[in-house]
C-alpha cells in the first residue's frame, strides 16, 4: 500500500533531490506531485527514471487526502503552507529553519531521535540544519558510551547550502579569475572562489552568526539539553559536501578502540580512518553518498577525556533530502502516517 506524496519547493536544489531519492529508495508512492511558486508553475522535474512531473501552483493547492509533504521552499513560505496543509490533515516534514526550534515540533535525524515523529502534535516535523544532521549522526553513538560534555566544531561548508545561486557564483567567480575578468560578490559576503568565509547567515548580538547558533540549539534539542557546543561556521569554494573538524570532550574516559568500534556500528556512518596518505574521506568523494563519514579520529590530550575526528557528508542528501525522506520511512515504520 502506498501513499500519497507531495514536494514543496519541488524546482529547487533539494526539492530535485528529495524527488530523486524517494525514487531511488522505492518509497512506497501511489501518487506524487511536485509544487512551487506561481512563476515556476507549467514547469517540469523528474521523478525517477521514467517519470516526468508537471509542477503545480502551491498557492492554490487543496493538500486534503494527501498523506505526506515534504517541504523545502524557504523559511517564509512554509510558514504560511506548511500549517495549511497539516491543518488538511497533510503530515508536513519541514526542510527550512521555521519551526525547528518550536516546542511543540520535533527536529529529528532517524539515526539519533527516530521516536521523536511521535511527537509532531501539530503535523509538523522539521528537518535540522545540514550541518547539525551529519554531527548528531556522529556523536550519537559516542554519547552513548562516555557522556558528551562539550563539542567545539569548526565547520567547512560547500556553496550549495545557498542554493543554485550560491553554486554558480563560485563557477563563475573561479572562471573569471582564471581569464581575468572582474568578480562580483552577490550571493556571498566576500569573493567565494579561492577564499573561505567565516560567516553563514547573519550576525547576531553575541558575535555568533545563525548558523553557528543553529548547530548549538539544535544539538541540544536532538541529542541532549546538556551539551555546550561552540562553533565556528565557514563557507568554503566546495561545490557540495560539508566538512567539519570536531572536537569533543567527554564526561568519562575515552578508549579509542571502543570509540572506533561504536561509530564502525553505528547506523548512517562510515568510518574511513587509517593513518597513511589519503587514509581519510573528503567533501569531493562523498557527492551522493548517503553515509556520514568519520576520519581523522584521535585522542585529544589537551582536555580531560577529549577525543578529536573529520566528518563528512553531502549535504544535499544527508544533510536535506535523505534525513527528509528518512523521517517519513520512519513515520511508516511506525504506522504513523496515512491511511
Amino acid at each position: 500500500m502506498g501513499y500519497r506524496v507531495a514536494v514543496v519547493g519541488a524546482t529547487g536544489a533539494v526539492g530535485r533531490e528529495i524527488l530523486k531519492t524517494l525514487a531511488e529508495r522505492q518509497f512506497p508512492v501511489d501518487e506524487i506531485v511536485a509544487l512551487a511558486s506561481a512563476r515556476s508553475a507549467g514547469k517540469e522535474v523528474s521523478f525517477g527514471d521514467k517519470k516526468v512531473l508537471k509542477v503545480q501552483n502551491l498557492e492554490t493547492f487543496d493538500f486534503t487526502g494527501w498523506d505526506v509533504a515534504l517541504f523545502s521552499p524557504g523559511g517564509a513560505v512554509s510558514a504560511v503552507h506548511a500549517p495549511r496543509a497539516a491543518k488538511a490533515g497533510c503530515i508536513v516534514i519541514d526542510n527550512t529553519s521555521h519551526f525547528r526550534m518550536e516546542p511543540d515540533v520535533p527536529l529529528v535525524v532517524p539515526e539519533v531521535n527516530p521516536n521523536d515523529v511521535k511527537k509532531a502534535k501539530r503535523g509538523i516535523i522539521a528537518n535540522p540544519n545540514c550541518s547539525t544532521i551529519q554531527m548528531v549522526v556522529a556523536l550519537k553513538p559516542l554519547h552513548d558510551l562516555f557522556t558528551i560534555k562539550r563539542v567545539v566544531v569548526a565547520t567547512y561548508q560547500a556553496v550549495a547550502g545557498a542554493g543554485k545561486s550560491g553554486m554558480d557564483e563560485l563557477f563563475n567567480q573561479a572562471r573569471g579569475s582564471l581569464v581575468g575578468d572582474p568578480i562580483k560578490a552577490e550571493q556571498f559576503t566576500k569573493q567565494i572562489a579561492f577564499n573561505c568565509i567565516p560567516h553563514i547567515d547573519r550576525f547576531m548580538n553575541d558575535g555568533a552568526t545563525k548558523e553557528e547558533w543553529k548547530m548549538t540549539v539544535e544539538t541540544r534539542k536532538i541529542l541532549d539539553p546538556d551539551i555546550a557546543v561552540f562553533a565556528t561556521c565557514v563557507r568554503v569554494p566546495v561545490f557540495i559536501g560539508h566538512a567539519e573538524a570536531i572536537t569533543v570532550e567527554f564526561e568519562e574516559p575515552v578508549d579509542l578502540a571502543r570509540a572506533r568500534e561504536a561509530l564502525r556500528e553505528a547506523p548512517g556512518v562510515v568510518l574511513h580512518d587509517k593513518r597513511e596518505d589519503g587514509g581519510y574521506a573528503t567533501p569531493l568523494e562523498i557527492v551522493g553518498e548517503d553515509a556520514t563519514y568519520v576520519s581523522r579520529l584521535r585522542i585529544d590530550p589537551t582536555v580531560p577525556n577529549g577525543l578529536g575526528f573529520w566528518c563528512v557528508a553531502d549535504n544535499l542528501r544527508k544533510g536535506a533530502a535523505l534525513n527528509a525522506v528518512q523521517i517519513a520511512e520512519t513515520m511508516v515504520a511506525l504506522d504513523l502516517l496515512g491511511h
